[in-house]
């Protein structure tokens, strides 16, 4: 899904100036770097008319620049300067490339988990959201509650849910508690309301999906809660305008009669 912003990101622009072959004794003409700045700035305005740029200068980056993946997130790496970025990348249309990226890494990742390993919460049939989440992170409980009233609204989703619990101490337990309930999505919301009972559940069964859900979240990168994955496109914490703007294309509002 192409995402679209008002930000965008710098393009670099390199003037090659032409000039008669130098005498065999000449050394190599240097560019006009001054020329080359006011080049690049001139193709920029012209580029990216949207922007007011207050000032242009060089950057500290150097040389050709390359992708990577770290923790889930794409990464910009300069090796002639050494330099590391951690930046979105826009072209001139305002197309967020990076997301791009991002999300065609998720959909490659994706036949690596197992649908059958997660905790499955509302009708089949209902647009799927894979949700990665974790019991004590306030913003999963805030989006739990957010799913239950698109549901009271006639807009259910079905969730296909892994727990990530490398991040606060007693997430893993409270996940195996849920797998290990006869009910487990009551057991599921009382958690996310902040009701557990003590003592926790335990059982083999619960300590082995909260096992491979770990292996699922490593797999996939996430490194933060919550993230969902929504046809491809990867949503990182509880964006509720993008959420709300997937959701308008799922169901599109029907009008009321005049």
């Amino acid at each position: 899904m192409t995402r679209h912003f008002n930000r965008t990101s710098l393009t670099a622009a390199c003037l090659i100036l032409g000039t008669a072959a130098p005498a065999l004794s000449q050394g190599p003409v240097e560019p006009d770097l001054s020329q080359v700045a006011r080049s690049a700035e001139a193709q920029l305005r012209q580029s990216f008319t949207n922007l007011q740029f207050e000032d242009f200068a060089p950057s500290p980056v150097h040389g050709p620049l390359f992708q990577a993946r770290a923790g889930g997130r794409i990464l910009y790496y300069a090796p002639e300067s050494d330099h590391l970025l951690f930046a979105t990348i826009y072209d001139k249309n305002g197309v967020n490339l990076t997301a791009l990226s991002q999300d065609a890494a998720a959909r490659a990742k994706l036949k690596d988990i197992d649908p059958k390993k997660a905790l499955l919460i509302g009708p089949p049939g209902a647009p799927l959201v894979i949700e990665f989440t974790d019991p004590d992170c306030p913003y999963c409980r805030a989006l739990d509650r957010f799913w239950a009233a698109k549901a009271a609204e006639g807009k259910p989703v079905r969730r296909q849910i892994y727990f990530v619990s490398g991040i606060h101490p007693e997430a893993a337990s409270k996940a195996e508690h849920i797998f290990c309930a006869k009910d487990r999505e009551a057991a599921f919301r009382a958690t996310y309301a902040g009701e557990p009972p003590k003592p926790l559940n335990q059982c083999a069964e619960g300590a082995a999906r909260v096992q491979a859900h770990a292996q699922a979240v490593k797999s996939m990168g996430i490194s933060g809660t919550p993230t969902l994955i929504l046809d491809g496109q990867i949503i990182s914490g509880f964006s509720q305008a993008e959420i709300e703007a997937w959701l308008a294309k799922q169901r599109p509002t029907a009008k009321l009669p005049t």
